[in-house]
């Protein structure tokens, strides 16, 4: 080849790399690359009939497009999922968690762990709520919710002593003055769920998804069930009903309260249920990241996010498989408040570490 030729191949080429460089360095992060979402409950329960249909319309909206692997990492109330997150996935942007009352077992148990959770990265949020029912046969019979303020022989079910939703059980029955059993420890609440329906247990909660889409259409329309009332939204200062329920003829525990007591709710166990739903409740869903996790990953994952917000098709299968659609708070502020929401007071601690301890068998 003339050396004029060459030297113009040469420059050519050049030319092309320095073009194709950048080019190579702008691909989207996850172009090519899988995404597995780690649920920390089990299969059929709420938090993994909502993880699913988050990850199906999410993908779509990551750039990069990629694929999504489920994985439900369930036990010990949530935490098994959450400590593998922190401890052992990769960190390298591949692994997000669709955690379920994460927030507040950080905050209530104490135990040390190899990876604090407020060093996870944050992406995402969504408040929520809890339904509560009970079995109409419990004695002397439940026709109405308000007829649970008179009932014998309550067996609450739960899946942790210092789970979320096992403290507000045994607050709300507390605070109505019932007397009751209290059987804990189930693997999640499908199991929770099957043993209200042989009778082992008479009284649960579940989170909408759940209630709606497997007690409401079976339980409560047979008749076997009867709903009782929901937590509702709280901010620490003002009590609203949560978007889940708007619309829903069921009162919230308060409102029902009032009917039976003929007062508002008041005192140490009033406060202590406020407290749990105002930070578990107010972050009840949680998108989590492994501590560390790429500041491309990170904000790639929360545009998503905020895209999957506005989606028609999400919207419209939310819609008609849980009865709402649920709603993320995402951001580059979300990082930093839910760290500083990631404590309650010294007496609240001792408290709760008290009422653990004496939880009725």
């Amino acid at each position: 080849m003339p050396g004029h030729w060459r030297a113009i191949a040469a420059a050519s080429l050049a030319a092309f790399l320095s073009l194709a460089a950048p080019a190579r360095a702008e691909e989207p992060y996850f172009k090519g690359k899988r995404l597995t979402l780690i649920i920390n409950y089990a299969a059929g329960g709420p938090t993994d009939i909502e993880g699913r249909l988050f990850a199906k319309h999410l993908a779509k909206h990551v750039e990069g497009q990629p694929s999504i692997l489920i994985q439900n990492m369930d036990g010990a109330g949530g935490l098994i999922g959450t400590n593998y997150l922190g401890e052992i996935a990769p960190r390298d942007g591949t692994s997000l968690g669709y955690l379920s009352g994460a927030t507040w077992r950080y905050i209530n148990d104490r135990t040390p762990r190899r990876v604090d959770f407020k060093t996870f990265d944050f992406i995402a949020y969504q408040p929520g709520t809890t339904v509560y029912f009970g079995r109409a046969d419990i004695k002397p019979g439940l026709k109405t919710a308000t007829d649970f303020g008179h009932a014998e022989g309550v067996v609450s079910g739960g899946l942790g002593a210092d789970n979320a939703k096992d403290l507000l059980l045994r607050l709300t029955l507390d605070m109505l003055g019932l007397k009751y059993k209290y059987v804990t420890s189930y693997r999640g609440s499908q199991a929770a769920r099957l043993a209200l329906q042989q009778n082992e247990i008479n009284f649960f909660a579940e989170s909408p998804p759940s209630y709606r889409s497997l007690i409401e259409p079976t339980l409560v329309k047979s008749g076997e069930v009867i709903p009782l009332f929901y937590d509702p939204s709280y901010d620490g200062e003002t009590f609203r009903t949560p978007h889940q329920m708007e619309g829903v003829d069921m009162l919230s525990f308060p409102d029902l309260y009032q009917k039976i007591k003929g007062h508002p709710p008041s005192g140490e166990l009033w406060d202590v249920y406020r407290t749990i739903i105002a930070v578990n409740g107010a972050m009840q869903r949680l998108i989590v990241m492994p501590p560390g996790a790429p500041t491309e990953a990170v904000e790639a994952l929360t545009h998503a996010i905020e895209a999957l917000n506005h989606d028609p098709d999400y919207a419209e299968e939310g819609e008609r498989t849980l009865g709402y659609v649920p709603e993320f708070i995402a951001g580059s502020q979300v990082n930093a408040r839910v760290r500083r929401q990631l404590s309650i007071s010294p007496g609240t601690r001792s408290f709760l570490e008290a009422y653990v301890k004496k939880a009725p068998r």
